[in-house]
Parts: structure tokens; C-alpha cells; sequence
């Protein structure tokens, strides 16, 4: 991550150095988003001599709300953004030479902590308006993941008692950090001199967490099977409303 935002501030210094729009502005405001899950993992294999054939399917809607602040310069905006989610879920389960496992439902929370950079090219549209598109990546902490159990109860999801991985061993807050691949545009109105109102619409697709890496490893554990297949998305939108003020 260091790596990233270094190469980000060389860039932004080049943009500086050679740029003849370059400008340099800082602003803060909300987020609003949501993350969906359509997940189907399958695993054939043979395990102490008996046949194991497992399906399972995973379904999520969450909503996010959160703020952010960010420095923006001409070709590159840094953002720090906390945020939190609220979701409900279904996970089921058909297991064949295994017993049976209960089907999953209920609702669950999440917050997190991230990191956003994200390239943009400004058009002038008028005196007043700027449109840029956007292309990007934003890295999120877990901070705090959260589930009901069947009976309403409210747990965390790494208290090692009624989550594990395939070692028996509690999940690590980390295992729910993710790196996200966003796209989009945005729209700068300038109210007057320097303040301005910033409009973003993202659309972000999730890399594979390291939760999900050891549910692969489970289902290889379980059936037996070397190879156990993971298909499925985890994407949403996020719409960010700010207030800005342009230095440079």
C-alpha cells in the first residue's frame, strides 16, 4: 500500500511540474453505496473412502453510509473514508456423504477503514462546471464484522465460537480486509471563487478476500477435493456528495 500511494504523489508531482491546468484542492463529505454478493461454491471428491459432493451458495445485499475527505490534485485524488455496512444474508449448503448442514440467514454489520486512489481527467465543461472520469483502487481495514445467529443473537464473527476455519481456529479480523477496483465520473459545480460541490458516482467490483481464500480451504479439507470451484461477484455502487475548496 505504501508502494501505491508513493507512486501516486510522484505522479502528482510530475502533474505539478508539467501541467499547465494542474490545481490543488481538498474537500470532505458522505458516502452512500451498497455491496452485493451472489457467490456458488462446489466441491467433488472422495475423503476416507466415501464420496463428497458439496454445493453451496452464499447471497448478500448490504447498504454503506460513511464520509470521507479528500486531497485532489488535477490527475489524482487521495481519500480516506470510514464506513459502515448493514447487510442481510443466505448461505445454504447441500452436502452429500456428510452430514447435513442447516441453512444460514440473518442480518449482519460490518464497518471498515479505507484508503482510496483514483486517476482523473478533468473537461471543463463551462466556467462553473467540471466533469472527470474516474479509474481506481481503494483498500478497506475491517474493523468490526458482526452477525445474528438464528435466535436473534448478535456475535462477532471472530469470537472462534460459531465461525472457524478448516484448522478450527477463529478468523482473523484481517481475513475481511479487501481491495476494491472502482470506475466511474464525477461533476465539480464552483459555487463561488474557490467553493465548490462535488458529485461522484463509483461502481467497484471486490478482489477475493482472505475470508474467502480459507472457505476454499475448508471445502478442500471436507470433501477431498484438490480443486473446489468458486464462482461469483461482489460489487456495488457508491455515490459520494462533498464540499471541496480549490488552493491552487
Amino acid at each position: 500500500m505504501k508502494r501505491q500511494i508513493c507512486a501516486f504523489f510522484l505522479v502528482l508531482s510530475a502533474a505539478a511540474a508539467f501541467g499547465a491546468d494542474f490545481s490543488l484542492s481538498a474537500g470532505a463529505g458522505g458516502i452512500l453505496g451498497g455491496a452485493f454478493t451472489r457467490y456458488t461454491l462446489s466441491a467433488d471428491g472422495e475423503k476416507d473412502g466415501n464420496h463428497i459432493k458439496i454445493d453451496a451458495t452464499q447471497k448478500m445485499n448490504q447498504f454503506n453510509y460513511g464520509f470521507y475527505a479528500f486531497l485532489d490534485a488535477s490527475y489524482g485524488i487521495f481519500s480516506v473514508f470510514f464506513q459502515n455496512g448493514i447487510n442481510d444474508f443466505t448461505e445454504t449448503v447441500d452436502i452429500e456423504g456428510l452430514n447435513s448442514v442447516p441453512d444460514l440467514s440473518g442480518k449482519g454489520w460490518e464497518s471498515v477503514l479505507g484508503f482510496s486512489i483514483l486517476g482523473k481527467y478533468p473537461f471543463k465543461l463551462n466556467e462553473r462546471l467540471i466533469f472527470f472520469p474516474l479509474l481506481g483502487f481503494d483498500y478497506r481495514i475491517s474493523l468490526s464484522q458482526k452477525r445474528t445467529q438464528p435466535d436473534g443473537y448478535v456475535y462477532k464473527r471472530t469470537d472462534g465460537i460459531r465461525e472457524k476455519d478448516k484448522d478450527n481456529k477463529a478468523y482473523k479480523q484481517s481475513d475481511w480486509n479487501s481491495m476494491w477496483i472502482n470506475l466511474g465520473g464525477g461533476l465539480d459545480f464552483f459555487l463561488t471563487g474557490n467553493l465548490f460541490l462535488r458529485t461522484e458516482l463509483l461502481y467497484g467490483f471486490r478482489l477475493m478476500t482472505s475470508y474467502e481464500t480459507k472457505n476454499l480451504e475448508t471445502m478442500k479439507s471436507l470433501s477431498g477435493d484438490s480443486n473446489p470451484k468458486l464462482s461469483g461477484l461482489t460489487s456495488g455502487p457508491a455515490l459520494k456528495i462533498a464540499a471541496g475548496w480549490r488552493f491552487i
